[in-house]
């Protein structure tokens, strides 16, 4: 039998547990929502290397192009030489090589650009992007090459 003070103890005990789960499934969202972001964070820096490595590769299939120092300093968007179907000279495969790659990278990457600066003998391809979409492009990848 149930006494007069007894009553509404199991509607109290059950609003109590409804709040543990409310938090417990904030918590729970929070957490998604972190590993969401490292995975995008991921991606990024998955895509950033596979770039740097297409533009090492796209040098190294331009040797004279080398040579001739047209890869010594390649940044920014540049433009398309437009010789793509009649046929490129070194240095306008490099201009091509340059603004494909950038274009690429503008689209792969949140505020993304690379560029390539030779020092001595070697070759430093840096990649830069936005990962944290704030406005400032901080996040970077470095691959230094020696043809």
């Amino acid at each position: 039998m149930k006494t007069k003070n007894s009553r509404g103890f199991t509607l109290l005990e059950v609003l109590i547990a409804l709040v543990i789960f409310s938090f417990g499934l904030l918590a729970l969202a929070a957490l998604m929502a972190k590993g969401l972001q490292y995975n995008t964070s991921a991606l990024h820096r998955s895509y950033a290397s596979s770039q740097a490595y297409d533009m090492a590769d796209r040098m190294r299939a331009n040797r004279l192009g080398i040579d001739a120092g047209n890869y010594d300093m390649v940044s920014g968007a540049g433009s398309d030489p437009g010789c793509i179907t009649s046929g490129c000279n070194p240095a306008q495969m490099a201009q091509y090589d340059g603004w494909a790659w950038n274009s690429m990278n503008a689209a792969v990457l949140p505020s993304g650009s690379g560029t390539v600066a030779k020092s001595g003998t070697t070759y430093t391809i840096t990649l830069t992007w936005d990962d944290d979409r704030d406005g400032s492009a901080d996040d970077s990848f470095v691959f230094e090459l020696q043809p």
